[in-house]
């Protein structure tokens, strides 16, 4: 049965307290003892009775304060657009989840792109492989060939510029990257699970194809329209609706990464933490399908990712964190937190210290980055647990959080 993230609006009690000095204190110290340029952090309630947003540290190069309406790019938080846009083909009967990706996409593809021991699986990996990463298919960017860096490692020490199509991404995997594992069973919890930006990039192939209209416009449409989303945009092929600052920057440390080509063949899409929450509201809620219950499937057979065993696993979501179809879970073990746990929560992350979670327990959005590549794990290990032990909950023990 597909699980739905309860709307109800909680029983009525003293409204939940939003902490505006903590939360900027979080954005200091990540700025001033994390050494990152800049942060931004967008909060609010699921029913928008309370929010706050602030920044630390400068936007770009030339100093500019980073302010929470500058926009950032929100890397593989976009996951959850491709996921709801797959699901919304479902629902309209155009997509079937159990389908091949051969029935949807060219040979050139998906031809021998999953060969384990001389056995090609190929014809095997169907939509919901790819959604919930169970596919096993190697990452073009993340995964490193015999006696080599990765794509992303080469293109970050290098820092070169370039084109990359979904052709010459899908030859890199057939030809010099090797699958992780059979494809799994999408259904079960006991599957093995291993992110891989390949199954995203495949799953935009797939809308672009069924939709005959190329990303920024299916998402304009479907995801950015509906939401409301008046200050994002795709880097090089679209507009913000409004008025709209010039974006933050990238950085690799204290370098300002400048790899424009790079990002616009990536459908790089840049937002600001205010539309960022509207999405997972609309999301959430069910506003982005014609049946709300639609929502739930995303939420559908969590599996753990696995401890890293290897230097593309390092960068990639690895335990306690679960993966349902196109949406992460997380909470920290009770064993970190036996005095006050902290809540589960949904949403999704990138690579580059990008987040957009909901957390039901306190009915609260949050959205935010750090705009830093090596940054993946910063909305884990400090963001989450942080931000939520600083929230003032009524009813609750105060907890003295250092930072």
């Amino acid at each position: 049965m597909a699980q739905r993230m309860s709307m109800a609006p909680r029983e009525a009690r003293e409204p939940l307290r939003i902490p505006g000095d903590r939360l900027q204190e979080l954005l200091d110290y990540l700025v001033q003892r994390r050494g990152f340029q800049h942060a931004t952090l967008a909060v609010e309630t699921i029913d928008g009775s309370a929010s706050w947003k602030g920044a630390a540290g400068v936007a770009r190069p030339d100093g500019t304060p980073m302010d929470p309406d500058i926009p950032y790019f929100i890397a593989s938080v976009d996951k959850l657009y491709t996921a709801a846009t797959i699901l919304k083909l479902h629902e309209q009967g155009r997509l079937s989840l159990g389908a091949n990706i051969a029935t949807y996409l060219p040979p050139e593809l998906t031809d021998s792109i999953h060969v384990v021991r001389g056995v090609d699986r190929s014809d095997q990996i169907t939509v919901q492989h790819l959604l919930g990463h169970t596919s096993g298919l190697a990452d073009y960017l993340e995964d490193r060939p015999r006696g080599g860096r990765s794509l992303i490692e080469r293109l970050i020490e290098d820092g070169t510029d370039c084109v990359l199509g979904v052709a010459d991404a899908m030859r890199t995997v057939r030809e010099d990257l090797a699958p992780h594992f059979i494809p799994q069973d999408p259904e079960s919890e006991r599957s093995r699970v291993r992110y891989s930006d390949t199954n995203y990039l495949l799953l935009i192939a797939i809308i672009e194809l069924l939709h005959q209209k190329p990303l920024p416009e299916v998402y304009a449409e479907l995801i950015f329209g509906p939401a409301d989303m008046r200050h994002t945009y795709f880097l090089g092929a679209s507009e913000p609706l409004a008025p709209t600052p010039e974006p933050a920057t990238l950085w690799a440390g204290t370098q300002a990464l400048d790899l424009p080509q790079v990002l616009v063949s990536l459908r790089s899409i840049y937002s600001t933490g205010g539309d960022q929450t509207a999405s997972l509201r609309a999301l959430l809620k069910g506003d982005l399908f014609d049946d709300p219950a639609t929502s739930g499937l995303m939420m559908r057979c969590w599996k753990r990712f696995g401890f890293p065993l290897d230097a593309a696993a390092l960068r990639a979501p690895s335990s306690p964190i679960e993966y349902g179809f196109g949406m992460m879970r997380f909470a920290l073990p009770r064993i970190f937190t036996p005095i006050r746990p902290i809540p589960p929560v949904v949403g999704h992350t990138g690579s580059t210290g990008s987040w957009l979670f909901y957390c039901p327990r306190y009915e609260l959005l949050f959205a935010g980055t750090v705009d830093e590549v090596s940054a993946g794990a910063v909305p884990f290990r400090i963001v989450v647990p942080r931000l939520l032990r600083a929230m003032r909950v009524p009813g609750s023990i105060p907890t003295f959080m250092p930072l």
